[in-house]
């Protein structure tokens, strides 16, 4: 799975990397222990005049379904199974018309030891500076507030997952679904509607290459943030 993740980049370095032509909604600041239910920037393609321009969006992180009845739903869909988003009727739509990438430094993940206690790693690639999550995202209507109130719209989103290769099975035995950035632009392509494709191009993506790094058990609090957090923990921690 992938319950907390980084994201410390300037939002300038953001439409960079990811070739998006500017922004909607207010980026949060910088985190090294990003969590549920948080804003986060995503990247989509939205329709600009007369052409599909890539834009960065801010959105909660938890997707609430359209039909959703109250938002809470979103605290139990961080993440989707990437095997049965084509299936399952909170992600089906969302997985043919609004797909995104959520842009990362990088995520942690728990190991388990045989004595129960977990282990805290920060998995990261040693040779891109920023990952592109998999993503789907969802407008809801808030039902409380007036139709004409412009708070009225949530945008959300979610983060698919994977079986975990054999190199990092160690760790957990799910991981985030990681989009190559030569392969951004089919992932986010309107074009891309049909679920037989969009089940291909998930099942043909390459194992990405990541390296674990244990680090401190100061990052299982939400309550603590900053760099400190992805530094390797001590010999004797």
């Amino acid at each position: 799975m992938c319950g907390r993740y980084v994201m410390s980049k300037a939002t300038g370095d953001l439409l960079s990397h990811f070739e998006a032509k500017e922004v909607e909604g207010r980026p949060p600041p910088p985190s090294w222990n990003v969590a549920p239910t948080q804003d986060v920037p995503i990247v989509a393609e939205r329709l600009d005049e007369d052409s599909i321009e890539r834009h960065l969006l801010i959105a909660r992180w938890g997707l609430v379904p359209s039909w959703a009845k109250d938002i809470k739903i979103g605290n139990k869909l961080i993440n989707a199974r990437s095997e049965s988003i084509l299936d399952k009727p909170s992600f089906r739509k969302a997985a043919v018309k609004r797909r995104c990438v959520v842009p990362a430094e990088g995520y942690y993940e728990w190991q388990k030891t045989e004595d129960g206690k977990k282990i805290p790693n920060y998995l990261y690639s040693e040779k891109e500076p920023l990952l592109g999550f998999a993503g789907l995202y969802e407008w809801w209507a808030d039902p409380s507030v007036p139709e004409d109130d412009p708070g009225r719209w949530l945008l959300s989103c979610t983060v698919l997952t994977t079986k975990t290769q054999d190199a990092l099975g160690h760790v957990h035995d799910r991981s985030p679904v990681i989009i190559p950035r030569d392969r951004f632009a089919e992932w986010l392509s309107p074009d891309l509607t049909a679920k037989d494709d969009v089940q291909h191009l998930l099942d043909a993506l390459p194992e990405p290459t990541l390296t674990p790094r244990i680090v401190s058990p100061r990052v299982n609090s939400v309550r603590n943030n900053g760099p400190e957090l992805i530094e390797p923990a001590p010999a004797d921690a």
